[in-house]
């Protein structure tokens, strides 16, 4: 794996090369000026995103209570690469801080898949204190043992619904939609399982697969559909709400050691504040986009959720699902503390 990672890496090196500030004996864009430790951070959603957004408060928070001897600079969009290539780099050191959604650390870390699921979570409680507790911990172990990465918050994009060109108000609707989802076993089983035909595709080529009728719908969070423009083809938005998505925030090994231990606690304080404020941001985000995309004419509708949670869990049943028995008794914790 380590020899394929560094395989892939190597190309990107080279780009990232016009963005990092050298540093003896290491890729890593991580440098001191004096009593200032300098960071740059990577995220691949758009730089209007609530997760870049998220970082950039990161970044004030750890400014501010670190008295700038900490700065982090945001780079968003993708200029640094694509969430797979950002983490690769961030193992071997090359970038000091990223972003990635949780289903891209399955790569490495198996155990994670359990947050795949579609219908994991009923509601946001459960979702944070999977991530704030018990999970939290198991993530944060096998990262920095298997990846080298100190996993230093969770972000998110939250629940994703149905943006279709069709209203999708009952299941039956849902039978021969082509519907874009990302390549996940969980996500793409859910939709078979309502009677769709699930396709994975790259996020960039959504759009005019749409326009094309190559698909039929797409799933994310609403304000991205607003902010992807999916509202121009996709008049209709179901509240499906099948799955939760984490934004994982990693930092190299490399990175962290350049933090004095002193600072460390403080470091993590300030990160918790930055990522509990893109929490409330994308909350706010999608309550925006709402109204927005009701003036564009979107139409919102209501399904019984109970339905499909049912019609995915009576196919994974049969497609034999399973998950490594610590995992499992994690989450069952979560959802039994937070009904």
């Amino acid at each position: 794996m380590l020899k394929r990672t560094v395989k892939r890496a190597a190309a990107v090196l080279a780009a990232l090369a016009v963005f990092t500030l050298p540093l003896s004996g290491c890729g890593s864009s991580a440098s001191s000026n004096g009593d200032v430790i300098r960071f740059k951070m990577a995220v691949a959603d758009a730089d209007s995103s609530a997760q870049a957004e998220g970082a950039r408060q990161i970044a004030k928070e750890v400014a501010e209570a670190t008295d700038g001897k900490i700065q982090i600079e945001v780079l968003a969009g993708g200029t640094l690469g694509g969430e797979r290539d950002t983490v690769e780099l961030a193992m071997l050191g090359g970038i000091d801080i990223v972003t990635c959604a949780n289903s891209v650390l399955t790569q490495w870390i198996p155990e994670m898949s359990i947050l795949d699921q579609a219908y994991l979570f009923t509601n946001e409680e459960q979702a944070h204190a999977a991530v704030d507790g018990p999970v939290g911990a198991l993530v944060e172990r096998e990262a920095l043992d298997k990846l080298n990465l100190h996993v230093i918050g969770y972000m998110e994009s939250g629940f994703r619904n149905v943006f279709s060109k069709k209203p999708i108000t009952e299941i039956d609707d849902f039978k021969g939609v082509k519907i874009r989802t990302m390549q996940n076993a969980y996500h793409m089983a859910a939709f078979e399982s309502f009677g769709s035909i699930p396709t994975s595709m790259a996020a960039s080529e959504q759009f005019t697969a749409l326009q094309q009728g190559t698909i039929d719908a797409c799933e994310n969070a609403v304000s991205n559909c607003l902010n992807n423009g999916f509202y121009e083809v996709t008049k209709d938005i179901t509240y499906s709400n099948h799955a939760f998505v984490y934004i994982v925030v990693s930092m190299s090994d490399h990175a962290w050691n350049q933090i004095p231990d002193d600072l460390k606690p403080v470091f993590m304080e300030a990160v918790e504040r930055g990522y509990n404020t893109e929490r409330a941001l994308l909350k706010q985000a999608n309550e925006d986009a709402t109204v927005v995309l009701k003036e564009k004419g979107v139409t919102f509708h209501d399904i019984n959720v109970e339905e499909l949670q049912s019609a995915y869990q009576s196919l994974a049943a049969t497609k034999g699902f399973s998950f490594d028995p610590e995992w499992q008794a994690a989450i069952d914790r979560v959802i039994a503390e937070n009904p």
